[in-house]
């Protein structure tokens, strides 16, 4: 199957898409078929559904978690290749494009809100974060993406491929590390990852995620080539999905961790 500009387009108007949305997107090329015009095709399409002033948005991930190969340092914003797949790099390599200025969870856009997307990643109060406390700021894409109510969508991947994930376990811990006294915070917070180190983190899984929030009907699923477009927005997704977090973390999130919470939660009680 041949897809056009105008296939995805028209696939992405059925999933949601609306004039001047932001559009985020993890995907897997391949997964669609033979698209005319490759990854600048499906750029213009979504831009075409979300047009006019819209915005398309990928992750840009550089840092691989292989410090041996891949130090902080040397991250540079105009010339580090992502490696999260076909469309990132395309977009990347686009002149159009804009890209944050973050080692391990950069964003590129083009569009009308690309360089509004992509500026001052980190500032802003900073979230803990294994890789990173500026990854997930407050003034990150990934903020903004919640912000603005972001179409957040998946190309022939699932939600294990869902980098906002990450923004949600680093709220879900902020929150918790927030009810500590002064004094207590570091203790806690030093016992979770950190600058891309060891130590607890949050985790929950993606594809379980994925199938509550398909019953409570907050996807939508359309066809796109060969394969299946899947959108929601970025509020649902991350509110409802810290609510669930917050009500059953015992449930999603591993044993160590857990045991970490209660001990939070002791400690703020003693307050």
């Amino acid at each position: 199957m041949s897809v056009s500009r105008k296939d995805i387009a028209e696939a992405f108007r059925a999933a949601g898409c609306v004039p001047g949305d932001t559009v985020m997107i993890h995907s897997s090329m391949k997964s669609i078929g033979h698209v005319d015009g490759n990854g600048t095709a499906v750029f213009d399409g979504v831009l075409d559904a979300a047009g006019p002033g819209g915005t398309i948005a990928t992750p840009s991930l550089w840092y691989n978690g292989k410090p041996a190969e891949r130090r902080k340092e040397d991250f540079d914003v105009n010339t580090s290749p992502a490696y999260v797949g076909y469309l990132p790099e395309a977009m990347r390599l686009d002149p159009r494009s804009y890209r944050s200025n973050h080692f391990s969870h950069a964003v590129c856009a083009i569009g009308a809100r690309a360089k509004e997307l992509t500026q001052d990643h980190g500032n802003g109060k900073l979230f803990p974060c294994p890789w990173d406390d500026g990854a997930f700021a407050e003034v990150s894409p990934w903020s903004k993406f919640y912000q603005w109510n972001a179409l957040y969508c998946f190309i022939g991947v699932d939600m294990d491929t869902c980098t906002i994930k990450h923004y949600i376990e680093s709220r879900i811990v902020d929150e918790l590390l927030q009810t500590l006294p002064p004094e207590r915070y570091n203790d806690f917070r030093m016992q979770l990852g950190h600058d891309c180190g060891g130590g607890l983190r949050m985790s929950y899984n993606g594809v379980k995620m994925r199938e509550r929030l398909e019953e409570l009907g907050l996807i939508r699923k359309v066809s796109l080539g060969n394969t299946t477009l899947m959108t929601l927005r970025t509020r649902a997704l991350v509110d409802t999905t810290m609510d669930i977090l917050r009500r059953e973390l015992k449930d999603w999130c591993l044993t160590a961790f857990y045991d970490w919470s209660c001990q939070v939660r002791e400690a703020a009680q003693k307050n």
